[in-house]
């Protein structure tokens, strides 16, 4: 971490998480001024009030540590979990990590602009770190490139870049992929229901895709094929399914089963993508990818298998997975501030 920046600006990047805030400073010349994480309780389950107040000590602490004042700061980048608008506005059906009532159509951004007294940049978490893995990926050249993230996690978050820039749609949107439908013919097993999604929807990317539709929908299905298998025993579903990664990556053929199905949901996904965007790459990232490096790449490599490109598409698109997970939000988020900004900023 640097002890100061001289006269340079700089940029904060605040990942609001259902447990913990993460941030981060990106300075002028374009260098990120902490290297791991720097978290701090989110107590987003209190409450707006609590949670914003969370958020500004969160600003506070990443300035002190990185012994960056107040005054060189030019904008603030904040994500959060989704559903919400593309100004910060959460659903006002509330989601997965807000529940308190208070949340329902409240303008986290708009908030944590007047408890700082500075612009904030908004994103979902899934659009910000889709920018992240972009920007890495791409390095100079990710102004005239396009990519498609899919991050898995207890959903299924996403983003679309297009010409370095996310691509967030008219009421904030775009980029849910995990609510598109996909083909179930072959991804299924033979008598396997078809799986449904939170949102109510059936037979779309989340609801195989994400850690909810292991424990709502895999897991049931391939316990009753494996009667004898050890996660049979555990006390709940729930429970069972946070477990399964780690048998994945120990090659136990009933974990293998539901990682081949969540990659091949992705490859579905992206197929679809292909033919709206026809990016110049497509990132994977979330748990799954986090484990082993070999069973990183091995799930990434179904997902390519299960995407079906043209040739044309096929010479010149890249599969590649999240870099720095834990941090591509709170980086992605500061990079989207620095865009913000205008041009003649200095």
């Amino acid at each position: 971490m640097s002890d100061s920046v001289g006269d340079r600006w700089v940029v904060v990047g605040l990942d609001n998480g259902g447990n913990a805030n993460n941030a981060t400073v990106l300075d002028s010349a374009g260098g990120f001024l902490v290297e791991g994480l720097l978290e701090s309780p989110s107590r987003v389950k209190e409450g707006p009030t609590v949670a914003v107040e969370s958020l500004a000590e969160a600003f506070d602490n990443v300035l002190a540590t990185t012994g960056v004042p107040r005054a060189a700061v030019r904008a603030v980048g904040l994500d959060t979990p989704g559903p919400a608008s593309a100004d910060g506005v959460i659903s006002t059906k509330g989601s997965t990590n807000f529940v308190d009532p208070a949340w329902r159509g409240f303008d986290v951004r708009g908030a944590l602009e007047a408890r700082l007294g500075m612009p904030v940049v908004y994103n979902n978490d899934g659009n910000a770190a889709a920018l992240y893995a972009h920007h890495v990926h791409f390095g100079l050249m990710g102004a005239s490139r396009s990519s498609v993230s899919a991050i898995v996690g207890t959903g299924l978050g996403g983003g679309v870049i297009e010409a370095g820039r996310i691509v967030s749609g008219a009421a904030g949107m775009a980029g849910e992929l995990g609510h598109v439908h996909i083909p179930m013919e072959g991804l299924l097993d033979g008598d396997q229901a078809t799986p449904s999604c939170n949102c109510g929807f059936f037979g779309d990317a989340e609801s195989v895709a994400s850690l909810t539709g292991i424990e709502r929908n895999l897991l049931p299905h391939w316990l009753a094929k494996y009667p004898d298998h050890p996660l049979a025993a555990e006390g709940s579903v729930a429970t069972a399914a946070k477990l399964v990664r780690g048998l994945g990556e120990a090659g136990d053929p009933l974990a293998v089963k539901i990682f081949e199905q969540q990659a091949t949901a992705l490859g579905r996904l992206f197929t679809i993508a292909a033919n709206f965007t026809d990016p110049d790459a497509y990132f994977v990232g979330g748990g799954v990818v986090q484990a082993s490096a070999a069973f990183g790449q091995w799930f990434l490599e179904v997902v390519r298998k299960n995407t079906n490109l043209r040739e044309e598409q096929q010479k010149v698109a890249a599969f590649a997975l999240v870099p720095d997970l834990d941090m591509a939000g709170a980086r992605g988020a500061a990079l989207a501030a620095r865009q913000s900004l205008p041009r003649t900023t200095t």
